[in-house]
């Protein structure tokens, strides 16, 4: 399986319009990060979770030229907001694009995009057929996966595991049944985004014991703000089997 990291920041990524701090003023690539989406690749089958805003743009940065579905997390903006450009998908292959998410998400979805469900469509909108999905494991393609429920704060969101790969994005909180489903994993992405507390997200030092309780060989940190400084100081602070992940950074599981 091949684990491509579309993206690795936040609304809040690297660098931010106007500010001066030495994340904003690094000129290393790995500061600049796009919203945070992987995409994940088993034999033929083609998977991405999430399409945020830069969608289009990481599409054509990766050379992606397939897609077969879509999963999603959850509803905000910076997970969602790239859908309409599936459209080009649609077409160069001829067919619907798969969509799998949990109910309240597809409302939202359909909210922000009424023109691509609504009855009677306007030509040359995307097409999609949606796959409501639960917390309950589940299968797209020759993909195994299983949800692992966390919360966003106050807000019910998806992480999850394909195999030996576990991905848990824009979560505070993770029950310790749910934990029970990611122990084995080998390869686990976490969100930290940044070193002080916040309401809805883990902290670094949250992210790495986090990493440490459930044990995989290689953990890696996404969904990182400009607040976390610059990647290389960053590293320096980490043990050697944590890194942070960096937009293009490709992993074989």
């Amino acid at each position: 399986m091949k684990i491509t990291f579309l993206g690795t920041g936040t609304s809040q990524g690297v660098p931010v319009i106007g500010c001066s701090c030495p994340g904003c003023l690094s000129e290393d690539v790995h500061d600049t990060r796009l919203r945070s989406s992987v995409l994940v690749e088993l034999d033929s089958q083609v998977l991405v979770i999430d399409t945020g805003p830069d969608f289009r743009q990481q599409m054509l940065s990766a050379g992606v030229k397939r897609l077969d579905a879509v999963l999603y997390t959850h509803e905000h903006r910076d997970h969602i907001a790239g859908l309409d450009d599936i459209r080009a998908f649609n077409f160069i292959q001829r067919s619907c694009m798969d969509i799998f998410a949990e109910e309240r998400v597809v409302r939202a979805l359909m909210s922000m995009f009424p023109y691509i469900f609504a009855e009677k469509k306007y030509p040359g909108v995307p097409r999609v057929v949606v796959h409501t999905i639960t917390a309950d494991p589940l299968v797209i393609g020759n993909m195994e996966i299983i949800p692992v429920r966390m919360m966003h704060y106050r807000l019910p969101v998806l992480g999850f595991r394909i195999g030996d790969f576990a991905y848990l994005t824009d979560a505070s909180f993770i029950s310790e049944m749910e934990k029970e489903k990611l122990y084995g994993v080998k390869y686990l992405v976490v969100n930290a985004l940044r070193k002080e507390a916040h309401i809805s997200h883990f902290t670094l030092t949250q992210a790495i014991q986090l990493i440490g309780e459930l044990s995989p060989r290689m953990g890696y940190l996404t969904h990182i703000s400009h607040q976390m400084g610059p990647v290389a100081l960053l590293e320096k602070e980490l043990p050697s089997h944590i890194r942070p992940a960096y937009d293009g950074l490709v992993i074989e599981v």
